[in-house]
């Protein structure tokens, strides 16, 4: 879609908050007067001030990046930036731990945009992730998250091998995806991880672990202590004595750094301050009242699709209310008032 200036000073209508750390809020939504053009804005004026620093640092970084890739098929288009932050189309697909793609179509067209960034000079460097890549709805490729990325001047040897890295992540998605289709020259690429991914892994990314997982909140899937099983009875005796309150569901999510953090939806008119003042020691670290909670047609809850809300899964929810509208109408007030926005779960 061509970037005009009608688009570039439409207002953006919020529908969506994705997710939110220290550094940014990331916010779906749309431009007024603009049909078909969805569009997620990385909201920046919320900062506390002593990240604004760094988190315009990492948005610099990706403004440049986007700059350098319009016009690449499968890469977000940059809409506009000012104070309240970077605004750019939102990519229509699926992330590739939901697509699995097993066929070779997909993996030659994301070995195609790899080598239109490297033309542009830019290197990823977060496709590691597997939630960075999707399948769009015509069974493309297509890249998100440009944050870390890179755009070099100059095509020597450091952008050489980071290229070289982008590559070897790919095949690190088509060795678990769609193993079959590996050519012995891509297994050998796959063992022969570059010098300074090798550094990294030994020095720097105890650093990024402490930054993404502590300051940044980031998950981390490490431990799985049963807090359901643990800490539920005594839950539920305390707060199903209350007569405002019908039922309840647990679930668990990552917490920061590491363990597992305990997740109650309860079905109630109370308040989270009512909640918290019911739960017993130890006390659940979130706590939302809903108004009813998701059920089957035999009337059991869903705690499969509270699941995925309580670890912020909004990929895999939007795929499972499908085809189901009455699940997708109950759950909407459960997921426009979630209480865990970190982006992401981390596993070993």
């Amino acid at each position: 879609m061509q970037i005009d200036a009608h688009i570039t000073r439409a207002p953006f209508a919020p529908e969506t908050v994705h997710k939110r750390d220290i550094f940014s809020e990331t916010v779906s939504g749309r431009l007024d007067g603009i049909e078909d053009f969805p569009v997620v804005l990385r909201k920046l004026d919320g900062v506390p001030l002593y990240a604004r620093p760094i988190a315009w640092a990492l948005a610099r970084r990706e403004i440049r990046a986007l700059r350098a890739v319009q016009g690449i098929e499968g890469c977000p288009v940059l809409v506009r930036v000012d104070k309240t932050g970077l605004l750019r189309s939102w990519t229509r697909g699926t992330p590739l731990q939901l697509a699995r793609p097993n066929e070779a179509l997909w993996y030659r067209d994301a070995r195609r945009l790899l080598r239109q960034m490297r033309r542009a000079g830019v290197t990823h460097n977060d496709i590691a992730k597997p939630q960075n890549w999707l399948m769009t709805p015509d069974g493309r490729a297509a890249v998100i998250d440009f944050q870390l990325a890179s755009v070099h001047r100059r095509r020597g040897k450091l952008f050489r091998i980071m290229a070289r890295e982008d590559l070897r992540h790919l095949l690190k998605q088509k060795r678990a995806y769609a193993p079959h289709l590996l050519t012995p020259a891509e297994q050998t690429m796959l063992a022969q991880k570059a010098l300074p991914a090798r550094i990294w892994m030994a020095t720097g990314k105890r650093l990024y672990n402490f930054v993404t997982r502590r300051l940044m909140n980031w998950s981390d899937g490490e431990g799985t202590e049963d807090r359901v099983e643990r800490d539920g009875p005594a839950l539920r005796a305390a707060l199903l004595a209350h007569p405002q309150i019908s039922d309840l569901a647990l679930c668990t999510y990552a917490l920061p750094a590491k363990g597992v953090g305990l997740y109650a939806f309860v079905e109630t008119s109370l308040s989270r301050a009512d909640l918290s003042a019911l739960a017993p020691d130890p006390a659940p670290e979130l706590m939302q009242p809903v108004a009813a909670l998701p059920r089957d047609a035999a009337g059991a809850v869903r705690h499969d699709a509270l699941q995925l809300v309580a670890t912020n899964r909004l990929d895999e929810l939007e795929q499972m209310q499908g085809g189901d509208p009455d699940l997708a109408r109950c759950l909407a007030p459960v997921i426009a008032n979630r209480l865990n926005l970190t982006d992401r779960v981390l596993r070993r």
